[in-house]
């Protein structure tokens, strides 16, 4: 009977003994080793959870190598990689950076033009934690010249479009674009493009396939008011539309690409 007891006691402290052996040994890499591999964890939600295993964790996962940080309640550019505003992010911002928008309140956003590979990514947990709002008067609250993603946000535009698609490959994931309905909600649109394929493109080759093409790709996006979901004035048409109904919204899937 004793030997029975103890049995199902030693297994467990056996379990508990190899876990904690486990957590001893990444916690004796150095700083730089750490660092690399966060770097090849996705931003969110990966890499944001490592932030929040420890003090050490959170200040290599959120180490400015890895992202960028914009934080309204900055008032000086005391703290490397953080900054008050999106459009001073993206200034200082190199191409292939991720810029983590901070939740809570609102950011004013206004023609500001990307012209560099950059992925946004909003911090809270749902895209209504982080909102972006284009003030009427306002073409557009992002314009994009280059390839770039945004994730978990969502931007409302008063008048005029959400997001203005200019050229490279931009892919919206997990957001909410919001257009106010009004009399004039012919002039409000969630997505503008203006983009227009190059004519040496093989007829053959699927345009997704070609890594210089221009096109948009929406994913689990919500798409709410304005005249119609994505404006096109260049050569780029809507394709591959998927809708998932839920009990309050509607999810997109599309493509805008070449036809």
């Amino acid at each position: 009977m004793e030997a029975a007891a103890d049995k199902p006691k030693f297994k467990k402290l056996g379990r508990h003994s190899k876990k904690s052996s486990y957590d001893s040994q990444i916690n004796r890499l150095d700083d730089g080793c750490l660092m690399l591999i966060f770097s090849f964890l996705s931003p969110i939600p990966d890499r944001y959870n490592t932030a929040l295993v420890c003090r050490r964790w959170r200040f290599l996962a959120c180490h400015p190598q890895h992202w960028l940080r914009v934080d309204r309640s900055v008032k000086e550019l005391t703290e490397p990689g953080v900054y008050p505003s999106i459009e001073t992010a993206v200034s200082a911002a190199r191409p292939g950076d991720t810029i983590l928008i901070a939740a809570g309140g609102i950011h004013r956003t206004s023609n500001i033009q990307i012209k560099k590979p950059l992925c946004l990514i909003g911090a809270g947990e749902i895209p209504d934690d982080t909102t972006l709002i284009c003030s009427r008067g306002s073409d557009s609250a992002l314009e994009f010249l280059s390839t770039c993603k945004l994730a978990n946000l969502t931007v409302r535009a008063e008048l005029g479009c959400c997001l203005l698609h200019r050229s490279g490959r931009l892919t919206i994931d997990g957001c909410i674009l919001q257009c106010e309905s009004n009399p004039l909600d012919h002039l409000s649109h969630a997505i503008v493009t203006t983009a227009t394929s190059s004519d040496q493109l093989s007829l053959s080759q699927p345009v997704m396939k070609n890594n210089n093409a221009d096109c948009v790709t929406v994913m689990r996006t919500r798409i709410e008011g304005g005249a119609k979901a994505v404006l096109t004035s260049g050569t780029l048409s809507l394709q591959q539309v998927r809708v998932i109904y839920a009990r309050t919204s509607l999810f997109f899937w599309f493509n805008v690409v070449q036809h």
